[in-house]
């Protein structure tokens, strides 16, 4: 099992990357409600999701055996000015590669790299069941607590997937101090980024 592979490693994304980190979205999309995306991009637009999101922000990969196993990426929480010091975080493993501590490394390795933008708040969107079922778990709310993220927020029914209605939480963790004045927050590519 991918699971308990000890030796991970941890680097940027590149575009050729797509097709894997694809396939492990899919699953997702396909058999659960862990994303409420209904219809599995192609590789153009997911090259172009990748290609996108690394103008400004990290999009990182766990490699083991060499084959990647899980990916994490940050990108705008909200596009006005006033929220530049915020980042919204998505994190996919392979669906065999749960449990094993991969997750707990990307989101370490992203969060140095925020933290070395000058980004202050980090969060995460996670679909939320009002009861578990095979589609969507507590997991997600779960291991962001483990990370220290806090539930801040809650909507009801406002997903809807496999013919059932999904609330939708908010959690928060705060990474960096909340200056009067404080600097601009740099672009991952000026932080030396390949050095994660």
């Amino acid at each position: 099992m991918l699971h308990e592979m000890n030796d991970v490693k941890i680097r940027i994304a590149a575009v050729e990357d797509t097709q894997r980190i694809l396939e492990i979205y899919e699953y997702y999309v396909r058999n659960t409600a862990i994303t409420f995306e209904y219809e599995v991009p192609t590789a153009e637009e997911f090259r172009q999701r990748i290609k996108n999101t690394l103008k400004k922000y990290p999009y990182l990969v766990a490699v083991g055996d060499e084959r990647i196993v899980g990916y994490a990426y940050a990108g705008a929480f909200h596009p006005r000015a006033a929220y530049a010091w915020c980042a919204e975080l998505t994190i996919y493993l392979d669906h065999t590669a749960v449990k094993g501590g991969i997750g707990g490394k990307l989101y370490d390795a992203l969060e140095r790299a925020l933290r070395e933008m000058g980004i202050k708040n980090l969060y995460a969107c996670i679909g939320d069941p009002q009861v578990e079922d095979e589609y969507l778990t507590k997991n997600s709310e779960q291991f962001h607590a483990h990370l220290g993220f806090t539930k801040i927020g809650e909507f009801h029914k406002c997903g809807y997937k496999f013919g059932r209605w999904y609330n939708m939480i908010w959690m928060e963790k705060i990474i960096g101090e909340h200056e009067e004045q404080t600097a601009k927050v740099r672009s991952f590519s000026e932080i030396e980024g390949d050095k994660i």
